[in-house]
């Protein structure tokens, strides 16, 4: 056998070989081709659909019962962040709110004594005029306007909880303020110093202030 002829007991017979001929630049003219003279290219492939591609409308979100638990628990936990900061501002506003009344009770505290240095002056008339009462006045006024406010006066009823006891007269069956020796002192609703007082009966207490001074 020869090589590159037909092969042993191929029985058909020569057929001619045809070339087309697919170069678009002709070899010897240097001319571009035409699409029919170049002949038929190689088919295009469609675009293959990959997995990721969704069919037209299946973007649309479809909620699960798993995602409805999720944002459940979200907003829920959105809801005790709230709650706690609430919290949070309530407690600081009550703090700082403390700290101001303890700081006023602190600086009314020192001028008690001179509060009471003032009743004693008022009780020997020395404050019926003069500068002095001038000062005494305004300065009763701006504690007055900051909340505080003396109680004890004679003929009141006995108050353990507002009044300090130094002298007890009578049965003390229905016990009431003899004499006020210091004024007690509240600021707003707190009582920051008691009364100091004499206790006796109200019959013995009102003949005492019917009965006329020598």
């Amino acid at each position: 056998m020869t090589a590159g002829g037909p092969a042993a007991g191929d029985t058909r017979p020569d057929e001619p070989v045809t070339v087309t001929d697919r170069r678009r630049i002709d070899p010897e003219t240097g001319a571009v081709r035409d699409d029919s003279a170049a002949g038929p290219g190689p088919a295009e492939a469609e675009p293959a659909v990959t997995s990721d591609e969704t069919p037209t409308g299946a973007d649309e979100h479809v909620e699960t019962p798993v995602a409805d638990e999720e944002i459940a628990e979200l907003t829920a936990a959105l809801q005790r962040e709230r709650a706690q900061f609430a919290n949070f501002k309530r407690r600081a506003a009550e703090e700082k709110q403390g700290s101001v009344a303890y700081g006023k009770q602190l600086l009314i505290d020192k001028l008690l004594p001179i509060l009471d240095d003032l009743d004693r002056a008022r009780e020997h008339g020395d404050l019926e005029s003069g500068p002095l009462r001038s000062v005494a006045d305004k300065l009763v006024a701006a504690l007055s306007s900051e909340g505080l406010a003396k109680f004890g006066v004679p003929g009141d009823p006995f108050d353990p909880e507002l009044h300090e006891a130094v002298q007890h007269d009578g049965d003390g069956a229905h016990p009431v303020i003899g004499q006020v020796y210091r004024g007690g002192y509240r600021l707003g609703d707190k009582v920051i110093r008691t009364a100091m007082v004499t206790v006796t009966d109200p019959a013995e207490a009102a003949a005492e202030a019917d009965t006329p001074a020598p």
